[in-house]
């Protein structure tokens, strides 16, 4: 010390002593201390630590594949949502058209895990509970655990490289190792694994090349760059909960460019170089991967199938098997033509009529008008002028084109009853008038007028079938004819309700095309000139979609597994969210009050803030969101941010436990308390996981209210249901 008292003594008599002088004066005699103890030289203490941190890595890598695939084969029966997304990889293996609301990718992945293991496809995967017997189902359950085995050393790698600290990346593993609902999801065929991997692989790339900010435009750079915009386009890809990362990714990456475009050392056209890498591989590179996975879908998906009925009749022909595919009709409506009309508004189907009545007290008591998803002979209608009941399919008379604007009338072929609307309210919708079938032999009255009008065409235009979207409006009351969606009683059979809405706006309910056409007066044209092109494809594809707990067995003594999280992880979770928000802006509003922090805490505090304050972002991206979500959410719909909050907790537990040291720093207690500390958390994880293991492996036996059930001592709170 009186080394440094002498240098502090020299300084000031150049004027350079002062509380900062104190301070380099005790880090010199810290450095003359440092260097005067025995070391290994610098570049060995670097390899050293590099090979502890690789090790490590090993080791979590090794625990993670372990857990995850240890009884993968059990139960050998369907589990919850496998029955959806196991049916739907057979779909691809046989390559029949299916629907589902979420983007193709994730069931792509999981059909070609279960192809290339020798899965065949025919397994029918009705209901859970159903045995797989002879059927080579675990290719795709290994598929699934594999990606899901990579979340922990993805979320690893991600807090080592934001906070620098072994414990704390070590910590993070262990929360997400240790958690079961984290390895239930991962150890079955569904799309959660898949979705959460790519978000983690995002998330860990966007860090990376961040951390390579001062060697831009280097080989390590760009492909790190390169692999966030894969990685994007992977998660939105598997479900459109991936637009978070993204939205995630975005903001770090406009914070990025404004601070490039702040340092005055670089000139414009060196950011603008940087703002074109960003578009071309976080904007260009993720939407092309995105449209080609659905060229694949639709190229891969070509036969008839479930999700016929959900698309439009234009996108029916191009599948082989459809009764569309290669067919032949007339091109253009003409009078006396027998179509069918099919609404545009997904799994609303076909106008129909039949010989039922609605029943006495329903508006009128006239013939019942429905839409109806399947192939009828009920769906077919006559199209014929308003003003004559003249045969248009004589001989004798020439062909007469349907054109926008014409008024009409429907004759349902079957009954011979016209289309019918009138001021009586519908039967399930308020405010909407009812329509029926009315007339003898297609004599009615003025209240089966209708004006037909194709979207987006001037007056005059002939109809086109499968092409042009058409609108009835009623001439009488001015109300459009359309399907409220709603199912009627066992009086309607169940079908969905037809409506005629006074309420103008135009919305895919009212909105109708012509798909079958007969009339022997017309030349057929085959419907491959009338198929639509890829981005019409894409677009309906898109528009569909958008509009668009027990885990497994059905009885008391059958194999049971369940989701429910490691709740010491997921409560500790919650604690470290509602830590770092008071802690860390406890400091930001100091530091912005001019507090001055010690030096030696300085760089703890900003790995702190920025590392914490990323999977602080990345928490609320993935989960507030749900919030407005207007569907049933369910338990896994918040893993992916539960992912983020492990994350954050490793952060944050190591700067606190590392903070308290040095609170402690005179107290003979100092030394002990950070390795305790994390030793300690790390075995609480470890301990409740080993409490906690049989519901994501499963169990027999009586549930957790019989005193001999082995999770009779885990109900710790009475709302879980065992």
């Amino acid at each position: 010390m009186a080394g440094g008292l002498v240098g502090c003594e020299l300084r000031a008599r150049q004027g350079r002593c002062g509380p900062q002088a104190s301070r380099a004066a005790v880090r010199d005699v810290a450095a003359e201390a440092a260097a005067r103890s025995p070391k290994p030289p610098a570049q060995s203490w670097r390899r050293l630590e590099a090979a502890g941190q690789w090790a490590l890595l090993a080791l979590v890598t090794l625990l993670s594949f372990a857990t995850r695939f240890h009884r993968l084969d059990q139960p050998p029966h369907i589990c919850w949502d496998e029955t959806h997304f196991g049916k739907m990889g057979s779909y691809y293996i046989n390559r029949t058209f299916f629907f589902d609301v979420h983007p193709p990718l994730g069931k792509m992945l999981i059909g070609l895990a279960g192809y290339l293991s020798g899965y065949d496809g025919t397994f029918l995967f009705q209901k859970p509970g159903d045995k797989y017997e002879h059927h080579n189902y675990m290719g795709m359950r290994g598929f699934c655990a594999f990606l899901g085995s990579w979340l922990i050393p993805f979320a690893y790698l991600t807090v080592l490289d934001l906070s620098k600290s072994l414990p704390a990346a070590l910590l993070t593993a262990a929360l997400l190792t240790f958690d079961t609902g984290c390895l239930t999801l991962s150890q079955y065929i569904l799309l959660d694994p898949i979705l959460m991997f790519f978000i983690m692989a995002a998330m860990l790339s966007m860090v990376k090349y961040n951390s390579c900010a001062d060697r831009p435009f280097s080989a390590p750079w760009w492909f790190w760059l390169s692999l966030t915009g894969i990685s994007l386009a992977g998660a939105i890809g598997v479900k459109f909960v991936g637009l978070f990362i993204i939205v995630h990714v975005g903001l770090n990456t406009i914070s990025d460019l404004w601070h490039l475009f702040g340092d005055l050392s670089l000139s414009l056209v060196t950011v603008g170089k940087h703002l074109t890498a960003r578009i071309l591989c976080l904007i260009v590179l993720p939407l092309v991967l995105y449209v080609a996975i659905f060229a694949v879908h639709i190229t891969v998906l070509n036969k008839s199938g479930p999700g016929d009925g959900f698309f439009s009749s234009a996108f029916q022909a191009r599948l082989t098997g459809n009764n569309l595919h290669n067919a032949s009709i007339p091109e253009h409506l003409a009078y006396g033509s027998v179509i069918t009309v099919k609404n545009l508004r997904m799994a609303i189907g076909y106008l129909h009529s039949h010989r039922h009545l609605y029943p006495e007290g329903i508006g009128a008591h006239q013939q019942q008008v429905t839409t109806y998803l399947h192939k009828d002979y009920n769906n077919m209608w006559i199209i014929k002028k308003h003003n004559t009941n003249s045969d248009p399919l004589d001989p004798s008379l020439p062909v007469e084109f349907v054109r926008h604007g014409d008024i009409i009338r429907l004759e349902h072929k079957e009954t011979s009853r016209n289309l019918h609307s009138h001021r009586h309210e519908a039967p399930l919708t308020r405010k909407h008038y009812q329509v029926t079938g009315y007339g003898i032999n297609g004599t009615g009255d003025s209240n089966d007028f209708w004006r037909i009008e194709v979207v987006n065409r001037k007056f005059g235009n002939r109809i086109k079938v499968l092409r042009s979207r058409i609108r009835l409006i009623h001439l009488g009351t001015g109300c459009v004819l359309g399907s409220s969606g709603k199912v009627l009683p066992k009086w309607g059979w169940e079908q969905l309700e037809v409506t005629c809405t006074p309420y103008l706006k135009e919305t895919l309910s009212s909105i109708w095309n012509v798909e079958d056409h007969i009339n022997p007066k017309l030349p057929n044209i085959s419907l491959e000139v009338l198929q639509p092109s890829f981005a019409e494809v894409l677009l309906e594809s898109h528009m569909i979609m958008i509009l668009g707990l027990r885990f497994s067995g059905t009885n008391d003594t059958d194999f049971r597994v369940y989701l429910l999280g490691n709740p010491v992880v997921w409560w500790l979770n919650l604690v470290s969210i509602a830590l770092y928000l008071v802690l860390g802006s406890t400091i930001a509003i100091a530091m912005q009050r001019g507090v001055q922090l010690p030096m030696e805490l300085e760089g703890q505090i900003q790995m702190l803030l920025r590392g914490g304050g990323q999977m602080l972002l990345g928490w609320m991206l993935h989960y507030f969101p749900f919030f407005l979500m207007g569907r049933i959410l369910y338990f896994h719909h918040y893993f992916p941010a539960m992912l983020f909050s492990s994350m954050l907790t490793g952060i944050l537990w190591d700067s606190l436990l590392r903070l308290c040291a040095w609170g402690l720093a005179s107290s003979p207690l100092a030394r002990g308390v950070y390795p305790m500390g994390v030793l300690s958390l790390l075995l609480v994880t470890a301990y409740s996981f080993y409490l906690f293991h049989p519901l994501a492996y499963g169990m027999v036996g009586p549930l957790a209210q019989d005193p001999e059930s082995p999770m009779a001592g885990l109900r710790w709170l009475e709302s879980w249901d065992f």
